[in-house]
């Protein structure tokens, strides 16, 4: 977000001070705004909001969105993921897995991943979807196509003697996006 902030200011021509005074905030405000970490308040993210010529109620229905989101679905676990860290994924991929394969609930996978997922994780959590969708025989959802193949294979074992065993074996909705898994990956133990 902070990120996201300092790169729409700079493109639309803003310093620091003169996008501190467009949005009334203070410059030291604009300052922690765009450093991580910073503990944002609603209102602050309303005066960045008109100063950027967006909405206001843009942020309102984020949120909600948010909020409305289910726990178990496939953006949590994937926004899981970039809060505890990109070494994370197995635990809340494995997670969403269990849930999805219990529920069988196509709602768990209609909402796009967010922004700022690393390409290497958006594809295997889309990879993931499709694959356990095509096991319920659920439609997949059309924001997967939009998510596109690795430029570099990705071997998710990382043990380099299995990786012919995961050629061979990788499932078709991971080797379309260039990620070579065994077949008895999405299998517990």
């Amino acid at each position: 977000m902070m990120n996201m902030l300092k790169q729409m200011r700079e493109h639309r021509g803003y310093s620091q001070r003169a996008f501190a005074r467009r949005a009334s905030l203070s410059f030291r405000g604009v300052q922690l705004l765009e450093q991580a970490g910073h503990d944002m308040r609603l209102s602050s993210l309303r005066k960045v909001s008109r100063a950027l010529g967006l909405p206001e109620s843009g942020i309102e229905m984020l949120v909600s969105g948010f909020l409305a989101e289910d726990s178990d679905s496939l953006f949590m676990a994937s926004v899981r993921i970039m809060e505890d860290g990109s070494k994370s994924w197995p635990l809340h991929l494995f997670d969403f897995v269990d849930s999805f394969r219990r529920r069988g609930d196509v709602k768990l996978v209609t909402s796009p991943l967010p922004s700022g997922v690393e390409q290497r994780i958006q594809c295997l959590l889309t990879s993931t979807m499709e694959t356990v969708c095509a096991e319920k025989g659920l439609l997949v959802p059309a924001w997967s196509r939009g998510v596109p193949a690795l430029q570099e294979p990705w071997f998710v074992s990382g043990i380099e003697s299995l990786k012919a065993m995961a050629l061979v074996q990788s499932p078709i909705h991971f080797r379309q996006r260039n990620i070579f898994v065994l077949s008895n990956f999405l299998e517990r133990a």
